[in-house]
């Protein structure tokens, strides 16, 4: 009896073949994890750009009166509603979740990672700083 000779993979290597194809998906998911932070931190520093200059144009045309801004969800005033500064209210991703465009008041900016609310109001001097970021526009590390 004669045998053929017959060409397949063996069982060993086709788990070497699944190892490397795992360890290169997990390389490609966490660079996409990184990516998908950087974007929310940068889409956060663009809308705080947006709302700082929306209220710099309101203090020009109202004689330095500082904006009628609420406490809660959305509630920029005559900054949002009136759609002569912002078509709607900024959204700050880096927050997430319902909490992204809840405004609060205080005097200066996050001192550690929240969830509760995305923009910080100071009604006094009318300044604004995104929650989750530092006094110097960081990002605050999540837990």
């Amino acid at each position: 009896m004669l045998r053929t000779a017959r060409k397949a993979f063996t069982l060993v290597e086709i788990l070497i073949v699944v190892v490397i194809l795992g360890v290169l998906a997990a390389i490609v998911t966490a660079g996409m994890m990184n990516s998908v932070n950087d974007a929310k931190v940068n889409t956060a520093i663009s809308e705080l750009g947006k709302i700082r200059r929306a209220i710099e144009v309101y203090l020009a045309r109202n004689d330095n009166q500082i904006p009628p801004v609420a406490e809660g969800d959305g509630t920029w005033g005559p900054i949002v509603s009136g759609r002569d500064y912002l078509k709607s209210a900024p959204r700050n991703p880096y927050v997430g979740g319902d909490a992204a465009t809840v405004i609060v008041f205080g005097t200066g900016p996050d001192a550690t990672f929240q969830t509760t609310h995305g923009w910080i109001f100071d009604e006094t001097t009318g300044q604004v700083w995104a929650g989750n970021f530092d006094a110097d526009g960081q990002p605050l590390p999540a837990p």
